[in-house]
């Protein structure tokens, strides 16, 4: 009750206000990953540290802050005077500065991304062996679960991966930095795509920022978390906006790119396909632009393979298993089978996983193939968003991350309505999901998350009282008149 009286009850809250009261969960955010985020394996505080958990009740308390800041600003957003292209960007600049020298946030996967780039350097094939064959100190850094499983990442990812890797000296806080420039290098591409592609699908520009770039699932995992997604996503937005505009053979080269950081970003190709045979009248050229998309992407991929030198180890690599506790929905429903076959005495306990798994595969491509199929198909931009949603949902694993691919491109081509309302309501959601650390709480960092995130309700509560912080619809209403006509 008291989350919705906060956040919902028609409050009207400035951008400028926002914008504060954002920079005010990311200071909490980083300072409390100081003691409970993804530190390096030295510096990890033990589970009962009074540090650990302050830091813990920090994390939350700036996490829902953050959140808040941010609906609000969705709200001024579809407001009377909706804030303009420069105030949203500044806003994501302020909202992110603190994060940026802060530990990784979320994750662990970051110390992986470094450990492989050990192993490039060092001419170890990542596609045969885990971090592990490297040892040192820098693959102690690795969680576990992934110390011996080869990497599913491409070529171009494990190219700055390497890059930094040596340019650090294999050194985590200078690795770990260095990545996070990289990550927001490519979250700026994907700034400075949305907008232009949001204009091109007959969107609001402020709207796809505020649900794309300023999604706090981007803040807290993509440069928080400094996750080659960002790289990915920032590569698949300059190729659409090449492909919508006039260079959709540019447009393939980037994508192609793209998909060999992540695999997902390979269906960003059905878009350019698209959206060339839309550029071109006669069925023969139609086809010759089908055929061209898919022969510059056999020719990047070539070109790229052999510039980096790591072969093409990634496709067999795509196989590697999911992490045995991963909550995607196929392996939440193959752990539910297997022990209730388990408990029947049925010897295919150990099947029910990988039938979960297979099914899931095949209702991603059927959910693939009807929305190219139905009316959708005529926005490629919106299908593909569909598409990327449906891989991570229906896929063998899930992270929040693994959200961004499809929200980048529901936020920046999809028609107002109910999906952009089920994206946005599922950020929020998503970015409690995770604890700090990347590690599975327990019963006593959960009460330490959930007193961070209660203390943060209080205090929003308090700051809606306060003079000149909040006003409700009447008077919103009233100051604006009527709601001015937006850019297209």
């Amino acid at each position: 009750m008291l989350v919705r009286r906060v956040l919902v009850q028609g409050v009207t809250v400035a951008p400028r206000h926002c914008r504060l009261l954002g920079l005010a969960g990311s200071v909490a955010l980083a300072l409390g990953g100081a003691t409970a985020g993804a530190l390096p394996v030295a510096d990890v505080l033990t589970p009962d540290s009074g540090r650990a958990a302050l830091g813990l009740v920090s994390t939350y308390f700036g996490l829902v802050l953050l959140i808040a800041a941010w609906w609000w600003l969705g709200r001024a957003v579809r407001g009377p005077r909706p804030p303009g292209i420069r105030s949203m960007l500044l806003t994501l600049a302020v909202w992110a500065a603190p994060l940026v020298p802060a530990p990784p946030l979320f994750s662990r996967d970051v110390y992986s991304y470094l450990a492989q780039g050990a192993m490039v350097h060092a001419r170890i094939d990542v596609y045969s062996h885990g971090p592990v064959r490297l040892g040192g100190p820098l693959a102690a850094e690795v969680a576990p679960v992934w110390q011996h499983t080869p990497t599913p990442y491409g070529p171009v990812s494990l190219a700055f991966e390497s890059a930094v890797a040596h340019a650090s000296g294999a050194e985590p806080s200078l690795g770990v930095l260095g990545l996070r420039l990289v990550a927001l290098l490519g979250v700026a591409l994907m700034v400075l795509a949305l907008p232009v592609l949001a204009r091109r699908c007959g969107t609001d520009p402020a709207g796809a920022l505020w649900l794309g770039a300023l999604n706090p699932l981007l803040l807290l995992h993509l440069v928080g978390g400094a996750h080659n997604d960002a790289v990915m996503l920032g590569l698949l937005g300059a190729g659409l906006v090449a492909a919508t505009g006039r260079w959709p053979a540019c447009g393939a080269v980037l994508v192609t790119l793209a998909a060999l950081v992540k695999a997902p970003a390979a269906l960003g190709l059905l878009a350019v396909a698209s959206l060339w045979v839309r550029r071109v009248e006669g069925r023969g050229r139609r086809m010759g632009a089908v055929l061209a998309t898919a022969a510059l992407a056999l020719a990047s991929t070539g070109a790229a393979t052999a510039v980096t030198g790591t072969g093409y180890g990634w496709i067999s690599a795509l196989a590697t298993p999911a992490s045995p506790g991963n909550w995607a929905l196929t392996s939440t429903l193959g752990r539910a089978t297997g022990a209730l076959l388990d408990t029947v005495g049925s010897g295919l306990a150990p099947l029910a996983t990988p039938a979960w798994q297979a099914l899931g595969l095949l209702a991603t491509a059927v959910a693939v193939v009807v929305v190219w199929l139905r009316p959708s198909r005529r926005r490629p931009l919106y299908a593909l968003g569909l598409s990327l949603t449906a891989v991570a949902v229906l896929g063998p694993a899930l992270r929040p991350w693994y959200v961004l691919w499809g929200l980048f491109l529901i936020a920046a081509a999809a028609p107002g309505g109910p999906v952009r309302r089920a994206v946005a309501a599922g950020s929020a959601v998503l970015a409690l999901a995770v604890l700090p650390s990347g590690f599975a709480p327990d019963a006593r960092q959960l009460t330490f998350a959930v007193c961070g995130g209660a203390l943060a309700l209080l205090a929003l509560w308090g700051a809606r009282h306060a003079p000149g912080f909040a006003t409700g619809p009447a008077l919103s209403a009233a100051s604006g008149g009527h709601r001015p006509e937006r850019p297209v």
